[in-house]
């Protein structure tokens, strides 16, 4: 079972890059598709990108009323387990609430499985808005980014040339070691991409 875990800021992508991650896992054969559990972690007790990805068709699990890299992180471990135990998936993708640090959660993962977990970190960064979260956010932006294996800089048909360097050169600050994509909601992202986090 791998794990892939999907942060980013409130607005920045996340669901629909869920989806779009979904399916290239099922892929289009319907012999040997490999099975994807969802897991929503949600601050309030409803959750509308789970009723969004269930609407879809996959099978989704909530963790509600807390933030699994602080204080769910025994239930995030427990759900897991189960998950593993009773469907046996081939990938779990987890998008973490927006203020969550995808790193604590591997953390977490990692010592409640005795890092036998392979775990991958997609973030998502939105560049219409980037300049002015900077400032405000500058700590959460850091520990969302500090882990991540790829980095996906979302709405990039919203600014322009100059900005996107801006915003490009300030995340590579954050984590140098990311690969990083330009993307945008306009289109499909790249299958290619997400080969790299398969």
């Amino acid at each position: 079972m791998k794990v892939i875990l999907i942060g980013g800021f409130l607005g920045s992508g996340k669901t629909s890059a869920v989806l779009q991650l979904a399916k290239y896992l099922v892929g289009d054969g319907p012999v040997d598709k490999p099975r994807v559990v969802i897991i929503e972690n949600e601050i309030g007790e409803v959750g509308i990108d789970d009723k969004v990805l269930a609407g879809a068709g996959y099978d989704v699990k909530g963790l509600f009323n807390g933030c699994v890299c602080c204080t769910m992180s025994g239930e995030l471990v427990y759900t897991l387990q189960k998950i593993e135990k009773n469907i046996n998936p081939a990938y779990v993708i987890m998008e973490a609430t927006g203020v969550a640090d995808p790193g604590g959660i591997k953390k977490v993962l990692d010592e409640g499985y005795a890092a036998r977990l392979p775990i991958k970190i997609c973030c998502l960064a939105d560049a219409s808005r980037w300049r002015r979260m900077l400032v405000p956010l500058g700590h959460i932006i850091k520990a969302q980014l500090d882990g991540a294996h790829v980095i996906l800089i979302n709405k990039t048909d919203l600014v322009d040339a100059a900005a996107l360097a801006e915003v490009d050169a300030s995340i590579k600050s954050f984590n140098g070691d990311a690969v990083v994509h330009h993307i945008s909601a306009l289109r499909p992202i790249d299958t290619a991409i997400w080969a790299e986090m398969a």
